[in-house]
C-alpha cells in the first residue's frame, strides 16, 4: 500500500501490526457484517498516520474486500493517508496527535453511564505523550474510574525526526502513569501471547483505567527499516519493497 501510493509511515505501521492483529484476532468483540453493532468494543487509533496496519487488519477480518486496499492514498480514495471514519469499521478520524485518548475517554464514560458492557481500546504513539491533552484525559479517566478503558502505548522510542528521549523524555513513564491513577502493565509489543494475556484480562484493578506499555521496534520485521528514523517518512522503492516482502514472508 505504502509503496503503491508513494506514501509514508511504514515504520510506524510495522511497529503496531502485532498489537492490532491481537486486538482484532483475540481480544475485541466486533461484527464485520455489522460494524455499528451496539455491543461492539470500540477501537481508536490515535496515531492515525499508522493507518495502513489497521486497514489491512480490517480487510482481513472482512469489513471490506481486500482489493479495496489498492485504493490507499490515491486521489479521491476513502482509504486516506491518515485513518478515516469514512472507512467501514473505523470509529474516529485521527492524524492530529493527542485527540484519540480524550475521545476514547468520552466513549468509556458513555458506556459506564449507560451501564453497557462494551470496552474502549486506544492505541497511541510514544511521541504523542508530548501532548498535554493526553495527560488531561488521564486525570479525567482516573477521576471517573473508567476501568472499561484500555490505552496502549506503542513504545518504539522513535519519533518523526529522532528519538523520544532526545525530543522529550517520558521516563519514568510507568511511574508517572501510576501517579495519575492508572493500572499499568508492560509487555513485549510483538509477543502475541503476552499481548493477548494482558488485553483480554481487563480491568487489572477495579476502578482504575488500564494502560499497557508495549515495547516495540519501529519497522519491525524488515532489517533495513528496524530502529531507523528514516522510515517514518520514506517510501520504499521497487527493490526495497521486494526485499521487505521477502523478509516478512
Amino acid at each position: 500500500m505504502v509503496h503503491r501510493a508513494k506514501a509514508s509511515h511504514i515504520g510506524s505501521a510495522l511497529s503496531i501490526a502485532d498489537i492490532v492483529s491481537v486486538l482484532y484476532g483475540r481480544v475485541m468483540r466486533f461484527n464485520a457484517a455489522d460494524p455499528g453493532a451496539a455491543d461492539r468494543d470500540r477501537f481508536i487509533l490515535s496515531k492515525g498516520h499508522a493507518c495502513v496496519a489497521v486497514y489491512a487488519v480490517l480487510a482481513e477480518c472482512g469489513f471490506f474486500p481486500r482489493d479495496d486496499l489498492r485504493q490507499y492514498g490515491q486521489d479521491g480514495a476513502i482509504l486516506m493517508n491518515h485513518v478515516s471514519h469514512k472507512v467501514r469499521g473505523i470509529e474516529f478520524s485521527t492524524g492530529s496527535l493527542g485527540h484519540g485518548l480524550p475521545f476514547g475517554v468520552g466513549k468509556a464514560l458513555a458506556a459506564k453511564r449507560q451501564n453497557k458492557a462494551w470496552r474502549t481500546f486506544v492505541l497511541l504513539s510514544d511521541g504523542e505523550w508530548g501532548e498535554g491533552s493526553n495527560w488531561e484525559a488521564c486525570l479525567f479517566a482516573s477521576h471517573h474510574k473508567l476501568d472499561n478503558l484500555t490505552a496502549i502505548i506503542d513504545y518504539n522510542k522513535l519519533q518523526s525526526l529522532t528519538t523520544v528521549e532526545q525530543t522529550l523524555s517520558l521516563e519514568p513513564l510507568a511511574e508517572k502513569l501510576r501517579a495519575f491513577g492508572w493500572s499499568v502493565r508492560e509487555v513485549d509489543g510483538h509477543d502475541h501471547d503476552e499481548l493477548a494475556t494482558a488485553l483480554a484480562s481487563t480491568p487489572w484493578e477495579p476502578g482504575k483505567p488500564n494502560i499497557l506499555i508495549a515495547h516495540t521496534t519501529k519497522g519491525k520485521g524488515v532489517s533495513f527499516m528496524e530502529n531507523a528514523v528514516k522510515w517514518h517518512y520514506s517510501s520504499p522503492n521497487d527493490e526495497q519493497l521486494a526485499q521487505a516482502l521477502s523478509e516478512l514472508a
